[in-house]
């Protein structure tokens, strides 16, 4: 009896050491990579000089480190290779079951780089919240927000963090991938009685000065999209449209804009139209809301007599 229990201490001390020996191989493996890929990311910081292609390599560079780290653990703890295959299948299916949110947004992350969805630098609109992509993490998609309690496309102060998974789970707008330029339009109110024709003129003239770059650029890129895509030959240069309504003259101009200028391209505009009304000597006149009184009931007033 006593031979037994001195052979089962003896088993467990083997089994003891054994494990602290493969806890100090893993960890001297785990460092090791880290330190490397460490390494890999600062000669990576000093060669590419391109943000972009500097931003994806060390993506890249990190998410490798973690993969090795993983292999070095099952290597490590697994005993024999002939059991790796095995203890992988066992641990994925652990990971699939308890992790299943995080899986999502690791699959919406492959879906982003290998798609092309965005891309660092894009101004998207994704779950709600609309904004510029500044980081893709493996997880969650950072942004700087824009809009929310400010006007027009201004920034709110506010990093949003978003997972990668809402990819699958609803429209992803990019305002700037294949076409950078998006379709704005303004709206001005003219008095009847105004020369409708030189009002036409004088504000399809201040568009076509202000945005003629802009239309030749925006030309270009809609002509690579049609190649690409299967979608027709859009008219990119600035387009007037005239209503007639109970109060005014309404023209609606339409024209194509960078997205990230559309409030100081609509301010040059209004700008240059106020200037050539201005200029037209009264023939045009912009209108506003009014109130015509066209008619009055009799009243009857009755006042108090006062007492003496």
């Amino acid at each position: 009896m006593e031979q037994f229990d001195q052979l089962i201490e003896q088993f467990q001390s083997w089994t003891l050491s054994s494990l602290v020996l493969q806890i100090l191989q893993f960890v001297f493996w785990a460092v090791l990579v880290l330190v490397l890929a460490w390494l890999a990311r600062k000669a990576v910081n000093r060669t590419i000089s391109d943000n972009s292609l500097r931003y994806k390599a060390r993506k890249a560079i990190r998410f490798g480190g973690y993969i090795l780290v993983l292999i070095v653990a099952v290597a490590s703890f697994a005993g024999q290779m002939q059991y790796v295959t095995v203890a992988l299948g066992l641990i994925t299916a652990g990971i699939a079951f308890a992790l299943q949110a995080v899986i999502q947004s690791i699959a919406g992350w492959v879906a982003i780089l290998s798609g092309g969805i965005y891309k660092p630098g894009d101004r998207i609109e994704m779950n709600g919240v609309k904004g510029d992509v500044i980081d893709i993490g493996i997880t969650k998609t950072t942004l700087m927000e824009i809009g929310e309690w400010v006007s027009s496309d201004n920034y709110s102060g506010r990093i949003v963090k978003l997972s990668n998974a809402f990819v699958f789970k609803g429209p992803v707008r990019n305002y700037s991938t294949d076409f950078p330029f998006v379709w704005d339009e303004i709206t001005l109110p003219v008095k009847y009685g105004s020369d409708a024709q030189l009002a036409g003129e004088l504000i399809l003239g201040a568009a076509r000065h202000e945005l003629a770059a802009y239309a030749g650029y925006a030309r270009e890129h809609w002509k690579r999209m049609v190649k690409i895509y299967l979608i027709e030959d859009a008219h990119v240069e600035p387009t007037l449209t005239m209503q007639l309504t109970d109060n005014w003259i309404a023209f609606n101009l339409r024209y194509v804009v960078d997205y990230k200028k559309r409030r100081s391209t609509k301010h040059q505009l209004y700008s240059e139209i106020r200037q050539a009304i201005g200029e037209a000597q009264g023939k045009v006149e912009l209108a506003s809301a009014t109130f015509e009184l066209v008619g009055w009931p009799d009243m009857n007033v009755r006042l108090p007599e006062h007492k003496k």
